[in-house]
């Protein structure tokens, strides 16, 4: 009762508003005042006053409020974690089977140098130069995952 009383005010001292602004001739302003002024006495009307007034003095209303908040929050909070891991159980397994598919240099394993003569292969060095020798074979796979990048 107490707010459709204060609503019925409000439209009136809207509607008072807009008849001094219509007196100074600024009619297109005016009409504004008096259509926002209009809307408290059709919120009244409608019934929507007094089923925020129940809902704004009941527990139960703000219980339910209190959990749909926490719905969201959980819904907020599954989404960040989804999208720091990565995605759903599912989504990170097929990435993990596409990363093995598609390896990231396939062809490192094979000479980078290509295929030299067909003669014998020569025989190392004993000392310290084979030392640098096997350290130049490890560097092949690196040199073929750098070209692949075109780096």
């Amino acid at each position: 009762m107490i707010a459709e009383t204060v609503c019925s005010a409000v439209s009136a001292a809207g509607l008072g508003i807009a008849a001094v602004t219509a007196y100074r001739k600024r009619f297109l302003a005016a009409a504004r005042i008096a259509a926002y002024a209009l809307i408290p006495v059709g919120l009244v009307l409608t019934g929507l006053v007094e089923w925020l007034a129940d809902t704004a003095f009941s527990p139960t209303a703000w219980a339910g409020f209190g959990v749909l908040g926490i719905a969201w929050l959980l819904f907020a909070t599954t989404r960040v974690v989804e999208r720091r891991r990565g995605g759903t159980r599912k989504e990170r397994r097929e990435t993990r089977a596409a990363a093995r598919r598609d390896a990231v240099a396939p062809t490192a394993s094979a000479p980078s140098l290509g295929a030299g003569p067909p003669s014998a292969p020569a025989a190392r060095p004993a000392g310290r130069g084979s030392g640098k020798a096997r350290a130049d074979e490890d560097f092949s796979d690196i040199e073929a995952i750098l070209k692949k990048h075109g780096i």
